[in-house]
């Protein structure tokens, strides 16, 4: 996965992924990530990108000229990348469609098209929100483009003729598009193969299947009286399956009800929850207390 960010801020972008997870996938060659500064596209003595919006209106509009030849940098060197490889593949006696060439970072050049549209993220509060569903597909991607606005936006002109989704992280502003390019760049990167020490740990991590995920528990077996449920400690992984996935139900109708409606439950399952929180709510209720008057 190779990610290119467009920002007026690269050493945020920098500083934040170069860490943790993302940093030692980095280092190892399995993610790439470049933060391209807008303002070196700005051919004016101040590498000024914004200007005031036509019609009035307060604050500043980066402009669409700086932010259209940044992505047009990046789109000319993935082209010219794909390019070499095909070339080097010509040159092998190998002509497998499934080929990767591992340096560079691309699938064959016969299943990546030098044609193919970039996939240009525009990071907005007017966009789709983000999640994990979104997150599995852009990971299937060979290269990303995510795009961090700034100041009351960018120009609309650019934006239609770049962009191919505009993605929110939430119903609320922030002061530009960096946090939440890293918030995406850190929740796609898990999903790629290799980048977690333990590939299955991505697999059952909340929202898989629209569950919450189940409680966890470390050593030591018992910590300020309260003890580790016993099936963990059974050996027993059939029934650590069945439990945890019951716990998975249980906590998403608890704390997400909303996404419990789209999940795929059985019948039997159904039917254990709907037992269960009526079970719970008996002994949540408070004893009857009667007035006793003389």
């Amino acid at each position: 996965m190779n990610y290119h960010v467009l920002t007026l801020f690269p050493e945020m972008i920098e500083n934040g992924m170069n860490t943790s997870i993302t940093g030692r996938a980095i280092t190892k060659g399995l993610l790439s990530l470049e933060a391209i500064n807008i303002r070196d596209f700005a051919f004016n003595k101040h590498q000024k990108v914004d200007d005031y919006p036509y019609g009035g209106g307060a604050g500043m509009l980066m402009q669409a000229e700086p932010v259209y030849l940044a992505y047009k940098d990046i789109e000319e060197r993935i082209q010219k990348r794909i390019q070499n490889a095909k070339m080097q593949n010509a040159e092998t006696e190998e002509q497998d469609a499934e080929v990767k060439v591992q340096n560079a970072g691309i699938q064959d050049a016969e299943t990546v098209s030098p044609d193919k549209k970039l996939r240009v993220v525009y990071l907005s509060p007017q966009g789709k929100t983000f999640d994990q569903k979104m997150a599995e597909e852009l990971a299937e991607e060979e290269d990303l483009v995510l795009l961090c606005g700034h100041y009351e936006g960018i120009d609309e002109r650019v934006l239609e003729e770049i962009v191919t989704d505009y993605v929110s992280i939430g119903d609320y502003v922030l002061t530009g598009g960096e946090l939440p390019a890293m918030v995406m760049v850190d929740t796609i990167s898990r999903l790629v193969p290799g980048v977690l020490h333990n590939d299955v740990s991505a697999e059952f991590e909340s929202f898989q299947d629209n569950l919450l995920e189940y409680p966890q528990y470390s050593r030591p077996e018992e910590w300020h009286g309260k003890k580790v449920p016993p099936v963990l400690l059974s050996g027993h992984h059939a029934n650590i399956e069945k439990w945890r996935r019951e716990q998975s139900i249980l906590r998403t109708y608890e704390r997400r009800p909303d996404l419990l409606e789209k999940s795929s439950l059985t019948w039997k399952e159904k039917k254990w929850l709907e037992e269960t929180v009526k079970e719970k709510t008996v002994h949540e209720e408070p004893e009857d207390v009667t007035e006793c008057t003389n």
